[in-house]
């Protein structure tokens, strides 16, 4: 006689909290150097923070600010198996995760057309303020990055598994997790904007 698999859904959701949680310790880290730096060198950074380019920045947030509103919508949906909403919401956080890369494709061509990436002559040659805010920056937005990347990737697994029907308004843990990973890449840009972008 064969038994249903048991699933530990308590068990996902506290995993995942604590892998949240080590990326949070990751991050911090970072944002601890860059405080640490800022002290050492405030005028270098509010000099190179003046450089970066804000419209990028802004738009990015309101990308990644929309895509948490419509993953977390995609939950609300499950929960009432509306499979087809799902889908919608979830194709709508994944193209939101493409924007955001692709503006930051733009950007960053753009600033190493201009000289300024780790290491080159023009950084190496100005203030070393300067070199190191944007070390930290190319760092920890690359980083941020490679999360968005990873994020848009899971919640395509998921949207397949919704569509095959084995994520459902039964269960839905899968989903629940995705959409965590989700909020927490859009936490940490909340924090690197103001932090590289607003900076005066």
């Amino acid at each position: 006689m064969s038994h249903p698999a048991h699933k530990d859904y308590a068990g996902a959701k506290l995993g995942m909290w604590l892998f949240l949680f080590t990326e949070l310790l990751l991050f911090s880290g970072l944002f601890l150097l860059y405080g640490v730096y800022l002290a050492r060198y405030p005028q270098e950074f509010a000099v190179a923070g003046r450089d970066m380019h804000l419209l990028f920045g802004t738009l990015n947030t309101v990308i990644l600010i929309t895509s948490s509103l419509l993953v977390a919508m995609s939950v609300t949906a499950i929960q009432q198996d509306q499979r087809r909403t799902v889908l919608w919401l979830l194709g709508g956080t994944i193209l939101c995760a493409s924007l955001f890369m692709f503006n930051k494709y733009l950007e960053w061509s753009a600033e190493i057309g201009r000289g300024i990436y780790p290491n080159s002559p023009k950084l190496v040659a100005g203030p070393p303020g300067e070199s190191v805010f944007y070390s930290l920056y190319y760092l920890t937005v690359g980083l941020h990055g490679l999360h968005v990347l990873v994020g848009g990737t899971l919640l395509a697994v998921v949207a397949l598994r919704v569509k095959k029907g084995s994520i459902h308004g039964g269960d839905y843990v899968l989903l629940e997790n995705g959409a965590l990973y989700w909020h927490l890449v859009d936490l940490i840009w909340i924090f690197i904007f103001p932090l590289y972008y607003l900076i005066l």
